[in-house]
């Protein structure tokens, strides 16, 4: 059972870390830090990733900035309650770490697939230009009951698509996690420069749980 829901989150980010370890929090005794990842983009710019490691992944009393790794995990959220509301916190929870010699050209460097659950209704809008753009918000099941929530951007045809899914209907996605700076206004004089994380969709498909009702029934009848 944990198998099958965690391959429902997968992730993979390969670049240079750029940043210290600071602490996260600790569950049973073993602790958890953070650190960002500088991805590169196709266009030459950078995502600035923020990944989650356990100690006994990595030794965190070291400092490894400057070094360029390959990830493999999980995208997570949580809420941080903060300004008397709760705040969508995401990373990249790390369950392998490689350090690699160099990352090449032709390297899949940022992908991410999610098979989750529309939890919120799509936000669909064009751009002063014209370009299609669709918001979902991807609930995805954890382990004993919990479950992250995703922010996902489609653009284009895609857009178009997503803006037709339901609350409720499951939907496969395929694409990259990207980091955007945006101004958060706090008061009429105070304005903070934040960072939000989110999936940018290259494919998504909706996903017929009839069909996985068949395979079980199937797979039932082997046993």
């Amino acid at each position: 059972m944990t198998d099958k829901v965690i391959e429902n989150n997968q992730v993979t980010v390969m670049g240079e870390i750029v940043s210290e370890f600071s602490y996260s929090h600790e569950i049973f005794g073993e602790g958890f830090y953070m650190m960002d990842v500088s991805v590169k983009r196709l266009s030459e710019s950078y995502d600035r990733i923020p990944v989650m490691v356990s100690e006994r992944l990595l030794d965190v009393s070291q400092s490894y900035v400057g070094m360029l790794v390959c990830v493999n995990g999980q995208f997570r959220s949580y809420n941080r309650h903060e300004e008397k509301k709760n705040r969508l916190v995401l990373s990249v929870f790390a369950r392998e770490i490689e350090f690699v010699e160099q990352v090449e050209e032709s390297s899949k460097t940022n992908q991410i697939y999610l098979d989750g659950y529309i939890c919120k209704e799509p936000i669909y809008r064009k751009t002063p230009l014209g370009r299609e753009i669709a918001d979902l918000l991807l609930a995805v099941n954890r382990p004993y009951g919990k479950s992250d929530y995703i922010p996902c951007i489609c653009w284009g045809r895609n857009a178009r698509y997503a803006s037709n899914v339901k609350v409720g209907e499951r939907c496969a996605i395929w694409g990259r996690i990207q980091s955007r700076e945006y101004m958060k206004k706090l008061d009429e004089e105070h304005v903070e420069k934040r960072v939000a994380f989110e999936v940018s969709v290259s494919k998504l498909e909706l996903v017929a749980e009839e069909q996985e009702t068949l395979e079980m029934e199937g797979v039932a009848e082997k046993l």
